[in-house]
């Protein structure tokens, strides 16, 4: 699913809400997504910002940036 313009970004902690909130464990989200799990892990807990490449891919499917998740 890509962000529009009119959708709100979330911030790291609403993403991760998210997650909890379905129940869903990061594997599986990653999964879903099509990208790695270490990759979603590094985003959420701020080790990457998700500039580009994977980190990038996976900050997209989690909703926090912009972007066409490719």
């Amino acid at each position: 699913m890509s962000r529009t313009s009119t959708q709100k970004l979330l911030t790291v902690a609403e993403a991760r809400q998210q997650l909890e909130a379905r129940g869903e464990s990061v594997a599986d989200f990653a999964r879903r997504k099509n990208v790695k799990a270490a990759a979603v892990y590094q985003v959420l807990y701020g080790t990457k910002k998700g500039r580009r490449g994977e980190s990038h891919r996976a900050a997209v499917a989690l909703g926090i940036k912009a972007g066409a998740a490719s």
